[in-house]
């Protein structure tokens, strides 16, 4: 009994452990049954703080683990992790003992099969289109000809083999090629820096900004083009003030590239069909209105030509125009000798009855008249001019009082810079309408000049003249006394000097224009 009462604690003598040697050996025990596993889950609540580090929540129907990411594993990782996706994480269990929980360590994370990928990749699809990404509003029209094409993809494929093949077949053009990992951890920043350093280049400067941007790769499997399925590589695409062209897999492959990019081409090789017309084409066409519209020029001219031989044949000749005009003036010149005769002695009449009836007595007592009136007007006139003159001075006065200088001189300042501004835009109303009328006397002169015989001699032709007029005929030829004949840099008249030569016209009236027929 005593023993017992000695024994404050009876039974208790088990060891005592601190709460790191617990913590310690629950981390050792749980290490050592589950160094390296494969755990499959939805991810939760995914956190990325500063330090580049992932935290998240490995979760089913029934439990949840936490797991973490560290910055260097983040880094390379293929697909990056997102909120509900289905996923097989791979790493290590350990404890952390600050919270009393334990975690994963996470050292590699792939999506849980296709469905996985298809589901986020239509949740990124879906986020990106209520963004307006795929509006085709926003699609730019593609370059016609570009003189720079920049295409991204890998230099040793055989993608850009086919691109340069098919450029150099239709229609050559100069291709920037910017190389870049076409799938693997390192093909979204790639390709997106690539889409972004294009768009960087200065037009005009020494390496060339391209007019169209080809982002290609070849075809396989949906993990293998997963980089060109990244939010980062979409909106880079979406932003990219340069036409661009998604070539990326085959025909039956879709990427988010192809919902941003101004144009998809099912293949690498159509994506450079897309790109530029086919020369060989170009030039035919280009044949085809060259003639076409040397056909319309002949015939409008043709149409024109018979037109005024038709109108020439309607007008009167000029010797019949001038027959009523001339008749009129020679009845006109035989009644001008009576009409003047008759026209003489009727003002001779008319004079002989007003000179009848003037006396110079009329004239005197008319003339004193006159006189008297002025003298007695002459008083009044001048004490009313005087009376005129005060009125006009008084009211001068008061008006002066009234008048300032100022107004009269903004006026004048006004009016100066109206007219100066008038004359300047009437000098540069006058050179733009004499430039105008230069313009087209030049272009008249240089049709002149097309249609003047003289660019028909050029051509080959010569002008035959008989006794100074233009002869048409053998016959004529055969009449004429002296024959000239000219050419585009002389004119020489046939000799009969030794061997038939011909010797230069020594001189010549100025030649009149051939008429139609004339050239041979």
């Amino acid at each position: 009994m005593s023993d017992l009462i000695d024994d404050p604690l009876p039974g208790m003598n088990e060891p005592e452990y601190t709460v790191s040697e617990i913590s310690g050996a629950v981390k050792r025990v749980i290490e050592g049954e589950f160094s390296h596993i494969r755990v499959r889950g939805e991810l939760g609540r995914i956190s990325r703080p500063r330090s580049g580090h992932i935290y998240l929540d490995l979760k089913d129907d029934r439990a949840v683990m936490s797991g973490v990411i560290w910055k260097g594993v983040a880094s390379r990782l293929s697909v990056q992790p997102e909120e509900g996706m289905e996923v097989i994480a791979t790493g290590r269990l350990t404890t952390f003992p600050g919270q009393s929980k334990y975690q994963i360590v996470i050292e590699d994370i792939k999506p849980a099969g296709m469905g996985a990928l298809m589901a986020m990749l239509e949740k990124r699809k879906k986020a990106l289109e209520a963004e307006g990404l795929f509006d085709p509003a926003r699609k730019r029209p593609l370059p016609y000809l570009p003189d720079v094409i920049g295409v991204v993809t890998s230099p040793s494929g055989a993608v850009i083999r086919d691109i340069l093949h098919r450029l150099r077949e239709r229609f050559p053009r100069k291709v920037l090629i910017w190389p870049v990992a076409v799938q693997g951890q390192n093909c979204a920043p790639e390709v997106a820096r690539a889409i972004a350093g294009f768009n960087a280049l200065t037009p005009g400067g020494a390496l060339p900004r391209p007019d169209l941007i080809i982002v290609a790769r070849g075809g396989g499997s949906i993990e293998d083009l997963w980089g060109f399925n990244e939010e980062i590589v979409a909106r880079a695409a979406a932003a990219s003030e340069i036409p661009l062209i998604s070539a990326v897999g085959h025909e039956t492959d879709t990427t988010l590239i192809d919902y941003v990019s101004d144009k998809r081409a099912p293949t690498p090789t159509a994506a450079a069909e897309l790109a530029v017309p086919v020369r060989l084409e170009l030039l035919a066409w280009t044949d085809g209105q060259g003639a076409r519209l040397s056909r319309a020029l002949s015939q409008a001219i043709g149409l024109r030509g018979q037109r005024l031989r038709d109108l020439s044949r309607a007008l009167p000749r000029p010797d019949s125009l001038l027959d009523g005009p001339r008749q009129r003036y020679d009845r006109a010149a035989d009644r001008l000798p009576l009409a003047l005769t008759g026209m003489v002695q009727r003002r001779r009449v008319a004079l002989s009855e007003a000179s009848g009836s003037l006396r110079p007595s009329i004239l005197s007592r008319a003339l004193a008249e006159q006189q008297r009136r002025l003298a007695g007007s002459a008083p009044r006139l001048a004490a009313g001019l005087t009376a005129a003159v005060e009125r006009k001075r008084e009211s001068l006065g008061r008006r002066t009082d009234r008048l300032s200088l100022a107004p009269i001189r903004r006026n004048l300042t006004q009016s100066q810079d109206r007219l100066t501004d008038l004359s300047r835009r009437l000098s540069k109303a006058g050179q733009t309408q004499t430039q105008t009328w230069r313009k087209q006397i030049d272009a008249l002169d240089r049709l002149r000049e097309t249609l003047g015989y003289k660019a028909t001699l050029a051509r080959g032709y010569a002008v035959v003249r008989g006794d100074g007029e233009v002869v048409t005929t053998a016959k004529a030829a055969n009449a004429a006394q002296v024959l000239e004949i000219e050419f585009a840099d002389g004119r020489i008249t046939p000799g009969g000097g030794p061997g038939g030569a011909a010797k230069p016209a020594k001189s010549a009236p100025k030649p009149k224009p051939p008429e139609q027929g004339s050239l041979f």
